[in-house]
């Protein structure tokens, strides 16, 4: 039998929910703003920007590594702190050195390959930097809160995490605009902007988690120190219940972030709005997620019916309309759809992101939750690179073959649209409790396959 840990506190929930402030104002950082200044600001394809925006998605399967090692052993002491704040340590130094060489684009400097190393490190040890320590965050909560406030614990992680976005999108813009003139870049600006976000969410990331993990011994449970990665990997994967939730993970998460690097410049492009305005659209669509996330954790302690399960599902069919919505006012060129659209978007991933993160912790067995959520996290991230590098690629294929820029970004979201009724597909064929009576039954296999290679 596994204790439980003792309850989590909602004033320390929010502590360790501010974590996740920071990581949703990282986001707008790298997919927001400067990917915004790159394409439609300094005029790069986005294809290049895109691609490296996703880094830190692809370099994911570290998670995978990083979980592990923190299921198995302790660093100084700590099991889960140790690889989260190494990775959010190379991510403060990632942005130092991103705003300067951005900075130095912004300026009109020659663009050399000095420039696109500089750039290329800075975002490879922010991937890095999220890669090892996304997982690990996740297990530590996982660690944290006793089964029946794990819900509660990772929904409003979530909800902060979705504030982040709509905190940074208003003070970044703010920061980017430190005069009247609204439509002309400032270099100086730029960087003083990484620079203040580098040191205001360094400061978060550490404060969130002090104290949260106690010191271990490091002392390793036999049985667990005995399965390797790849027997690990086996398990999750030989049940067919992992392979269908992996499916909806990667299908989800592909055709909801396909839009990632191209919504700013969508608006910037499409419709003429300024960077400073195109920067405050994670604050529209962020706003609404919050609310959601904060409705849908008080309706489901209210209605038993509205499960992991039922809301994932209600999340991604809003998704599907908020797409063709956009697709819409692309294609007609119709303004007020995007407002629309960003407040049904924030809604749409509010109560996807409630219900998706709910089933991740349902699949992951006590024992061997960094394993599992690193798996997930994998998963997830990967896909999302996948789709925020695809957005990007469709968007330029499609503008070279038609030269048509209203169709280049209807085609991103009417292919989103139907990825996501895919998404639906699979999802409505997993089922939790058949995972959880699969699992017990594969794990003590294993035990007893240990067993008897030990006898």
């Amino acid at each position: 039998m596994n204790e439980q840990p003792p309850n989590l506190s909602l004033l320390r929930n929010i502590k360790i929910a501010l974590f996740h402030l920071s990581s949703g104002m990282a986001d707008v950082l790298a997919t927001g703003l400067w990917n915004r200044i790159m394409i439609s600001d300094l005029g790069f394809s986005a294809t290049p920007v895109s691609l490296l925006v996703s880094l830190r998605y692809l370099l994911a399967p570290l998670g995978v590594w990083a979980g592990r090692l923190s299921d198995a052993r302790a660093v100084g002491g700590y099991r889960r702190l140790f690889w989260i704040w190494l990775g959010r340590a190379l991510m403060v130094v990632s942005m130092f050195t991103l705003g300067m060489a951005t900075a130095a684009l912004v300026r009109g400097e020659q663009v050399s390959l000095v420039h696109w190393l500089v750039i290329t490190l800075s975002l490879t040890l922010f991937s890095l930097g999220t890669a090892i320590s996304g997982s690990t965050f996740l297990a530590l909560i996982y660690d944290r809160a006793p089964e029946h406030q794990r819900g509660r614990a990772v929904g409003l992680v979530w909800a902060f995490l979705l504030t982040g976005f709509a905190v940074g999108g208003f003070l970044f813009s703010r920061l980017l605009r430190p005069g009247e003139e609204a439509s002309v870049l400032n270099a100086d600006a730029v960087q003083n902007l990484f620079i203040i976000a580098a040191l205001l969410l360094g400061s978060l990331w550490f404060f969130s988690l002090v104290g949260e993990e106690r010191r271990s011994s490091g002392a390793v449970p036999r049985a667990s120190a005995s399965i390797s990665l790849r027997a690990d990997l086996r398990l999750v994967w030989s049940n067919r219940q992992t392979r269908l939730f992996f499916w909806y993970l990667a299908l989800s998460m592909i055709f909801a972030f396909a839009q990632d690097a191209v919504l700013e410049p969508f608006g910037g492009q499409v419709f003429g709005m300024d960077a400073a305005h195109t920067t405050r659209f994670s604050a529209y669509w962020g706003s609404m997620a919050i609310l959601s996330i904060l409705i849908c954790l008080w309706l489901r302690r209210r209605f038993e019916r509205l499960t992991d399960m039922a809301l994932s599902l209600i999340g991604v069919g809003i998704l599907v309309f908020t797409f063709a919505l956009f697709a819409v006012s692309a294609l007609a060129s119709i303004r007020g759809l995007v407002t629309i659209g960003l407040v049904l978007l924030g809604i749409g991933l509010g109560v996807w992101n409630v219900g998706t993160l709910g089933l991740m912790m349902d699949m992951s067995p006590a024992g061997r939750a960094g394993t599992f959520l690193g798996f997930w996290t994998m998963a997830e991230v990967i896909a999302r690179g996948v789709g925020v590098s695809g957005g990007g690629i469709v968007r330029d294929v499609v503008l070279m073959t038609t030269n048509t820029l209203n169709l280049s970004y209807a085609m991103v979201f009417i292919l989103e649209a139907l990825g996501l009724l895919l998404a639906l597909w699979v999802l409505s064929r997993v089922n939790v409790k058949a995972f959880q009576s699969e699992y017990d039954q594969q794990a003590s296999d294993t035990a007893a396959m240990l067993a008897g290679a030990m006898d």
